[in-house]
């Protein structure tokens, strides 16, 4: 019986041989994945509902990375840590990576991929809707509710419904002036936001398989934004090199078959499309950049889970060397191990963080920091009649802070050709 990735890896994760789109299943959890905003309540409900002394299922599959309000004075954000300590402590939670500590990695998403969790074939839950950027390893990765997780918590188990799939495919070679931010974009203007909902969105095609793993995880990670439940690509050699390098676990690929079902499939030509944004206040507010080239604004933000990685950085240095940004520009490394990168990966005989620094940007530590609002003090977070271009994955209002900004989702290439003008900019006119 025919079956697409996301079929295959649910019928392993509930001990079946084949499972059917609609039916639903009782999944085996290989990992779950918290953080400082979800973990409290999470936990607090576990306790709730399995006793004050109940112990997890699998400690080791438990792994809590906070990230998102760090660097703050704010006293709940603090609060909130020292819960997530209590709780590792009581449980003897081994992936715990503690604030203020060699331990700490920076924005989960990432770093659950530095840290070798992400197993082509294996199921992640996480308290996060972008959970789904772990689907890049060809693995079903997919953010859920506190009492979803609760219940994981106690049981390793999930009872879900098998999802549907959509397929994107992109066929051609990828031009220099686009991203997997464009591709995604692209995808969102022409479904919507709910066009995925509770959907699989697998991502396929020559331009696909050519981008490195760090693109591959932002093409992933905004498949929530259509209301996609995962997104996936399947594992080829680049994710294995990039697996193996990390751990030593066994995993098990799954491709879909020639002839599985789709309820529905997009085909692009990398070759003719260009760049992309999306205006205010909607993933799917498309837009060429060219369209809407010449708007003034007020920031641009490079960082998060979906434009902090190496990569973003590489191809944002390729536009700001020898430059001058025109207004405030954040460079918000996602982990503390890209941080490290970008004084030591080269860009045409400089560092990256040397070419930032020299364009005038501000480098912050690893962290969300603005993509969700933040505390007052938060990195990059925007004030009232801020303008900002940023690679970060949602701009509804508020969602950067304030409720009466303006947000442009764009690629790290226009985030940076637009820093440099003080405007919208095609980044073709830099490259």
């Amino acid at each position: 019986m025919a079956q697409t990735i996301t079929q295959k890896i649910f019928a392993r994760a509930a001990n079946r041989k084949f499972v059917d789109p609609g039916q639903s299943v009782w999944l085996n959890v290989d990992v779950l994945l918290t953080h400082d905003v979800c973990g409290p309540p999470t936990f607090d409900i576990f306790k709730q509902e399995f006793g004050p002394n109940a112990k997890v299922w699998d400690p080791s599959k438990v792994v809590v990375l906070p990230d998102h309000y760090i660097f703050t004075a704010n006293e709940h954000a603090h609060r909130n840590i020292d819960l997530l300590r209590q709780f590792a402590a009581e449980q003897g939670l081994p992936n715990y990576y503690d604030v203020g500590t060699d331990r700490y990695r920076g924005v989960c998403h990432v770093a659950l991929a530095e840290e070798g969790f992400n197993l082509p074939g294996t199921v992640l839950f996480g308290t996060d809707s972008h959970t789904c950027t772990s689907g890049a390893f060809g693995m079903f990765g997919s953010g859920i509710g506190n009492t979803d997780a609760a219940f994981i918590l106690g049981t390793g188990k999930l009872w879900e419904k098998v999802p549907d799939s959509m397929k994107f495919t992109f066929e051609g070679q990828m031009p220099e002036y686009l991203t997997a931010k464009d591709l995604i974009l692209q995808i969102l203007g022409d479904i919507t936001t709910d066009g995925a909902t509770y959907r699989a969105m697998e991502f396929d095609g020559e331009a696909v398989y050519s981008l490195p793993i760090d693109e591959r995880m932002t093409l992933c990670n905004m498949a929530i934004e259509a209301g996609g439940m995962n997104g996936i690509i399947a594992a080829d050699a680049v994710t294995e090199a990039f697996v193996k390098a990390r751990t030593s676990k066994p995993y098990e690929i799954f491709t879909s078959d020639p002839d599985a079902q789709y309820h529905s499939m997009y085909r692009y030509n990398v070759e003719k499309m260009e760049p992309i944004v999306a205006k205010p206040h909607s993933p799917d507010n498309r837009a060429t950049v060219h369209s809407v080239a010449g708007t003034p604004i007020t920031k641009s933000y490079i960082g998060s889970c979906t434009g902090g990685k190496l990569t973003d950085f590489k191809l944002a240095a390729k536009i700001l060397k020898g430059k001058k940004v025109a207004v405030t520009t954040n460079i918000v490394p996602a982990t503390v191990l890209v941080a490290s990168q970008l004084e030591t990966e080269m860009y045409d005989g400089q560092t990256l963080r040397h070419i930032f620094e020299e364009a005038g940007c501000n480098i912050a530590l690893p962290s969300c920091a603005a993509c969700l609002g933040g505390p007052s003090d938060t990195v990059g977070r925007s004030v009232d009649n801020d303008v900002v271009v940023s690679t970060t994955n949602r701009n509804f209002p508020g969602r950067m802070g304030s409720k009466f900004a303006s947000v442009y989702l764009a690629s790290p290439l226009t985030a940076a050709a637009s820093a440099i003008t003080g405007k919208l900019t095609d980044p073709r006119d830099f490259l």
